[in-house]
């Protein structure tokens, strides 16, 4: 490959890889602190109705009963029992006082909360819920905020990939860490729901299309031998990062300041984002040959390889680039090329399934913490610390067995824990929770393979479009997970079954899509139509694969190390 040539002459593994990768690698620290907020941010406190006259009750305001009672007692008449501990959406029209004498309460009348709640203070200090009183018939707006959130990471994945692959990476990247900031800034102070499921959506929708563009931009410039590498490294990021949350939500309590803190680092990361070149591979496609040049000589400035820069010039460039005749950007591809070209089809609907089955389980329990009846900071330390062992295990499997198998196993092995699960009785809190962090884990290695193994499916000239179009389902998955939980309560096991099914169908099509351990990326759907006819033949060295008939014109010079292929309106035909 021309391009491949050229990265080597400049260092593909040196500094400048190094530093670039870290610098990506630094805005994965709060992604979790957007994606994961809710769990605090919207956390219910324990609540009941609130009852005016208990609040200012004396000795006095009781003196028609003989005793001096606590608070307790006053809320025992003054508010039924359910499922053991108070009502939280009702009250009794009357206080009933014969329940101190243990008497029945029956055929008595309740009302609403007619005059608010009262949240219990001692975990969460200030959350949306407790702001916007988001209980009993408005439950379901927390969930819904969370839903918008994920919308507009899916409108985000959609647009900004493309855009990306239209403008490049970088511009894309450095935009949207800005407007992560301001978007979120925004929600951190809106002085009403709407207003902060609007901000959320933004903020939803900007910081996908940082991180997506940060693992692109990392991964073109690299060896294809530490993709793998670098995966681990924002796998594992990421994973600090739900520490990160963890001690940011505990130590500030008040949901303000943790949307607050959460969204102005993203100013810092916009300063930082600036260091980080365009992808020359990028660049090479766009025909933009002088910035390529430009960006060639600073890596090897950076990789101390100033000897080797001095016998690069655009000519060389050019020529190097327009011999291999894979590089013609005439075409300008789009989201509906994913699934009209038949050799992108497969992979394109597989890796729709995978991506919604592993964002749809995440999801599922990552943001119902409240819901295993466990301290939900020590839960959170628990979620990110069994990702570390999950995404080191993911690192060796992928490099040792492939990123095939890797991708099935974790998904089936998340659904199979997902069915045990039903069979539980909810008595055994300890052994759930237990199954559901190992569940949790698995889910996090998926989506650490799915990143990397769809950047190396798709083509220098749709990768980031595919990427983005293919993540969407992710975000779709993303949105239905917390819906799903509304009717947990009617349909205790239905949660659990659907997000079972939903892994293991995705584990079994993961299987059907081809291996790309130890094999480049490549630039061109061209390039990918002439490589599955040589993987086909079993032959891993493309300089002895043989012409197919429908790809005659295609075919490897080993001497120049190029592709020659016919133009993208003949290769159409082919």
């Amino acid at each position: 490959m021309a391009f491949s040539k050229l990265l080597k002459t400049v260092g593909d593994s040196g500094r400048f890889q190094l530093i670039n990768s870290i610098i990506l690698c630094i805005p994965l620290l709060m992604i979790p602190a957007h994606h994961l907020i809710q769990n605090f941010s919207a956390a219910t406190p324990r609540h009941h109705c609130r009852v005016p006259w208990i609040e200012n009750a004396t000795l006095e305001a009781t003196r028609d009963t003989p005793w001096n009672l606590s608070k307790e007692d006053l809320l025992r008449v003054a508010i039924p029992w359910e499922h053991d501990s108070l009502s939280r959406c009702s009250r009794f029209v009357r206080p009933q006082w014969q329940l101190l004498l243990n008497d029945s309460a029956d055929d008595v009348e309740i009302e609403g909360c007619l005059d608010g709640w009262e949240f219990d203070s001692s975990d969460f200090r200030s959350t949306i819920v407790t702001e916007w009183n988001l209980v009993c018939d408005k439950q379901a707006m927390k969930r819904m905020a969370q839903s918008v959130y994920m919308g507009g990471v899916l409108v985000g994945g959609f647009l900004l990939g493309g855009l990306a692959d239209k403008i490049g990476r970088r511009s894309v990247m450095v935009t949207s860490n800005f407007l992560v900031g301001v978007s979120g800034i925004t929600a951190a102070f809106a002085p009403t729901f709407a207003l902060y499921t609007v901000a959320r959506f933004f903020d939803g929708m900007f910081i996908v299309g940082s991180f997506l563009n940060a693992f692109s931009l990392g991964l073109e410039w690299l060896h294809p031998n530490h993709y793998v590498i670098f995966n681990m490294m924002t796998g594992q990021t990421y994973s600090a990062g739900q520490f990160l949350l963890a001690g940011l939500a505990y130590s500030m309590g008040n949901w303000r300041y943790l949307q607050l803190t959460a969204s102005m680092t993203f100013f810092l990361f916009f300063l930082i984002s600036w260091f980080t070149p365009e992808s020359a591979r990028w660049l090479a496609q766009q025909h933009r040959y002088e910035d390529t040049l430009r960006s060639f000589k600073r890596v090897a400035r950076i990789n101390g390889k100033r000897v080797e820069a001095e016998s690069l010039g655009i000519e060389t460039v050019k020529r190097e680039m327009e011999n291999d005749t894979r590089v013609k950007p005439q075409k300008t591809y789009t989201s509906f090329d994913l699934i009209r070209i038949s050799v992108l089809r497969k992979r394109t609907l597989i890796l729709f399934i995978v991506w919604f089955a592993t964002s749809f389980s995440y999801y599922g329990v990552a943001m119902n913490l409240q819901g295993f009846n466990i301290n939900i900071y020590v839960l959170m330390l628990m979620f990110a610390a069994i990702d570390i062992p999950f995404k080191l295990l993911t690192f060796y499997t992928i490099t040792s067995i492939g990123r095939r198998v890797s991708q099935a196993a974790c998904l089936l092995l998340v659904g199979v824990i997902f069915i045990v699960i039903i069979f539980l009785p909810s008595e055994m809190k300890i052994v759930r929770a237990s199954l559901g962090i190992i569940g949790k884990g698995a889910l996090a290695g998926s989506f650490n393979i799915v990143f990397l193994y769809t950047g190396e499916l798709y083509p220098t000239v749709i990768r980031q479009n595919g990427l983005g179009t293919t993540a969407t389902m992710a975000r779709v998955g993303g949105m239905l997970a917390p819906l799903i939980s509304i009717f947990q309560e009617e349909y205790p096991f239905l949660p659990q079954i659907v997000y079972g099914v939903a892994s293991l169908l995705a584990g079994l099509l993961a299987l059907l899509l081809p291996e790309t351990r130890n094999r480049p990326l490549v630039d061109t759907v061209e390039e990918m139509k002439f490589q599955q006819q040589c993987y086909k033949q079993g032959l891993e060295d493309l300089t002895t694969c043989k012409k197919e008939p429908e790809l005659q014109e295609v075919t490897f010079d080993a001497s120049s190390n190029t592709m020659q292929s016919p133009s993208i309106e003949e290769s159409q035909h082919l």
